[in-house]
């Protein structure tokens, strides 16, 4: 069983369903509901794989109970909404199983409409393990952008560039996120870093994007594996300050508990630290303002040549304890 399983996830990435985000599980059900819409058991080759030109349509109830029977699955036939808008949304935009038409007129979110794998896709998919897999595949592929391709190129076309220093430049994911990291980095660090380098940038899907490690250790900055690193970490020579910045859009302020664990998380640091809550503006900042950590800097993103600071006998620098 669990050859077939892997087997139908190569073919469906193959064939141009992307796979990257999606959990073990959820590979494994995609994989199971595709199988059966094909007519598969546990045994059968891909040769014996069946298509709409077959009349082997499967409503989603239907596929429940093939995946019940034959695929080790449990599954409520309540549950046949999931089948269609979680198991079947990526073969279905990659064109590899067709909504089917055995009642053409229904709408497409009526349980009574059948799923089957499209005879063009089935001519590869039969071709799985023999020498005109390859072949095959191509011919499927030919004159066509994958479904891998075409969303790839939609997050590429949204990441966000930012620039770190002359002559080079990161993109990061889209998100309110990380576009307020570029803004950190783009306007707060211009105005108020003292000639600072970014040391480190995480992403929402990278945590470790950009890493100056040398420089990290030079200061004697704690490991980079530890779990409380903030968002941006830079570094001003001529002040020997470490700026330790937070991006705040849903969560994780520098409260008195992040600040005390990164004190103590860099209590070998040889530079002076500053640490520094940014907000991308002042609605967002009013729902956090309670929890901002004495001896701290908020900036927002909005005013950028203006800044809050909660107490201390200066303004914009470190801290000593007392």
């Amino acid at each position: 069983m669990e050859t077939h399983i892997q087997e139908a996830l190569e073919i469906l990435a193959a064939l141009g369903v992307p796979m990257t985000g999606l959990t073990a599980r959820r590979k494994e059900k995609m994989a199971k509901v595709f199988l059966s819409v094909a007519g598969l058991r546990p045994g059968m080759p891909w040769r014996e794989a069946k298509d709409n030109l077959d009349a082997h349509q499967l409503q989603s109830r239907q596929i429940i109970a093939h995946m019940n029977a034959h695929w080790g699955e449990n599954i409520s036939s309540g549950s046949y909404d999931d089948i269609r808008r979680k198991d079947l949304v990526l073969p279905v935009a990659a064109h590899i199983v067709l909504n089917s038409a055995k009642n053409p007129n229904a709408n497409t979110n009526d349980g009574t409409r059948g799923f089957a794998i499209n005879p063009l896709a089935a001519q590869a998919i039969r071709q799985f393990g023999t020498p005109g897999w390859a072949q095959a595949v191509a011919a499927f592929l030919q004159g066509r952008t994958t479904l891998a391709e075409e969303l790839n190129r939609h997050r590429d076309l949204a990441r966000v560039p930012v620039s770190i220093r002359p002559g080079l430049t990161l993109t990061l994911s889209a998100g309110g996120h990380n576009a307020l990291q570029k803004q950190i980095i783009e306007s707060f660090l211009p105005i108020y870093g003292h000639g600072c380098a970014v040391l480190y940038v995480g992403d929402t899907t990278q945590k470790n994007l950009f890493v100056d490690k040398e420089a990290l250790e030079r200061i004697r900055f704690f490991e980079l594996a530890h779990d409380k690193l903030p968002d941006v970490i830079a570094y001003s020579a001529s002040k020997n300050w470490l700026y330790l910045i937070e991006a705040v859009t849903t969560a994780n302020p520098i409260t008195e508990l992040r600040r005390r664990a990164l004190l103590d998380a860099a209590a070998d640091c040889t530079a002076d630290l500053i640490f520094v809550t940014a907000f991308p503006d002042r609605d967002t900042y009013r729902k956090f303002a309670k929890d901002i950590a004495w001896e701290t800097e908020v900036w927002l993103a909005d005013a950028p040549e203006h800044m809050i600071h909660f107490n201390g006998d200066k303004f914009l620098g470190p801290h000593k304890a007392c």
